[in-house]
């Protein structure tokens, strides 16, 4: 008889254990604890650059863009993560069983792709940020050529994705702001 060893399931209760007392930020989905790599200097960048364009279209409103040092909470499918930026309007609502700073809540998302994240921001983690009940826009910048898709939700919950590559803008809805992807991309290795 051969005895096979499962994965071992983690609590959410142990990925807040791991979280509290980790300097290396952490993804928790169906049981399992996964290290979040670092990103390229274009990551960085490349996000710095949605974020201040963001930034400058909230202007006074009541809304707040956050780097991705906020952590985020799905609750339709257990995900905590840290998107590269996000946007809320209006009060931060927390999910209680996190760490302090674990947003439910936001309009708008945005994720830079890699060669290791870019299926998953593309799948799974679109999927699971759809199901979001305050998101408006999800952002996803291209880490392999100069193209940013923003999925939207309609009126009538559905969602559409637009596409802007070199020389062209793409609108975030919520925020009422084009994103120019020349500018977004400017100092960038990425062609």
């Amino acid at each position: 008889m051969v005895l096979r060893r499962g994965h071992h399931r983690y609590t959410y209760v142990d990925y807040v254990a791991v979280e509290l007392d980790s300097s290396t930020k952490h993804e928790f989905l169906d049981g399992e604890i996964y290290a979040m790599a670092g990103g390229s200097e274009d990551h960085s960048a490349l996000a710095a650059e949605v974020l201040c364009a963001l930034g400058n279209a909230v202007g006074d409103r009541p809304r707040r863009v956050h780097t991705s040092d906020l952590r985020l909470y799905v609750e339709a499918v257990g995900l905590a993560t840290f998107p590269d930026g996000m946007v809320i309007c209006g009060p931060m609502q927390q999910h209680g069983p996190s760490p302090h700073s674990t947003a439910l809540n936001p309009t708008v998302l945005l994720e830079v792709t890699s060669d290791s994240s870019e299926d998953y921001d593309t799948g799974a983690k679109l999927e699971y940020y759809r199901t979001i009940p305050s998101l408006r826009d999800y952002i996803i910048v291209s880490h392999r050529e100069r193209r940013i898709t923003v999925h939207s939700r309609n009126e009538g919950a559905g969602w559409m994705a637009r596409v802007a590559i070199a020389g062209g803008r793409v609108a975030v809805e919520a925020l009422r702001v084009d994103l120019v992807v020349d500018d977004i991309y400017r100092g960038s290795g990425v062609r």
